[in-house]
């Protein structure tokens, strides 16, 4: 089966598809809705040939649909039929949870994407619990609030890496994963990391949207997003 793969974030809209190395996308943010996301993504997609659609969405997902308009983009994703905009079955699950997905090698995996937000998967022996950590109280707001984007603009790289390490600890703390995947598009700012953990790939959204449909995922062109250091404790 061929398979559109779509990762939706809050600064960029990334997709791949069955036969494609090179992915491709278009810029997102807080005015995007769901009917211009389907409008983008068919324009950018144009000549790739697709027969089913996995679509990763920043927020809460229950049934194959949003439940709760992102946080970070515009309006009228709940409730949008995406199925028919593409013209294709569509599986749709939360952004984190495809990320993790494509990350996972087995056992209980806590996933954590450090990007617009804070994404958090858990998954355990298969079972995929997508969850919305981020959103708990952290300090003085949340947890997205330290460690997300928005908290690395306002503390700097520094003192967001030490929230960062916090975050680690308390959530496996509570949650005793044997796997801590540290994903997202800020991971790149990473400079070690704490123990159990491992650094993810952006790459690894895509193979887990092939992963929905279980079919195997293309080789994409790699991304250089891992500094020396964090290669270095990479366990």
């Amino acid at each position: 089966m061929k398979i559109l793969v779509i990762d939706i974030g809050g600064t960029h809209v990334k997709c791949l598809a069955t036969g494609q190395r090179i992915k491709r996308e278009f810029d997102s943010g807080p005015t995007l809705t769901a009917r211009q996301m389907a409008i983008g993504v068919k324009k950018l997609t144009r000549g790739w040939r697709y027969e089913a659609v996995s679509i990763g969405f920043p927020g809460p997902v229950m049934d194959n649909r949003p439940i709760a308009e992102p946080a970070n983009l515009g309006r009228g994703w709940v409730g949008f039929d995406f199925a028919a905009a593409f013209g294709h079955p569509v599986k749709l699950v939360n952004d984190a949870a495809m990320q993790a997905i494509g990350s996972y090698r087995g056992g209980k995996m806590l996933f954590l994407g450090l990007g617009t937000g804070l994404g958090t998967t858990l998954i355990v022996d298969g079972i995929v619990e997508p969850m919305e950590l981020g959103h708990l109280p952290y300090r003085k707001k949340t947890y997205e609030d330290y460690v997300g984007l928005r908290g690395l603009r306002k503390l700097g790289k520094k003192k967001w890496r030490h929230c960062v390490d916090d975050v680690v600890l308390q959530l496996s703390a509570a949650l005793e994963p044997d796997d801590v995947v540290l994903g997202g598009g800020n991971a790149v700012h990473l400079k070690g990391l704490p123990p159990k953990c491992r650094l993810g790939n952006n790459l690894n959204s895509f193979i887990g949207g092939f992963r929905l449909w279980n079919e195997p995922a293309p080789k994409p062109a790699a991304e250089k997003r891992t500094p020396a250091r964090a290669r270095a404790t990479h366990r």
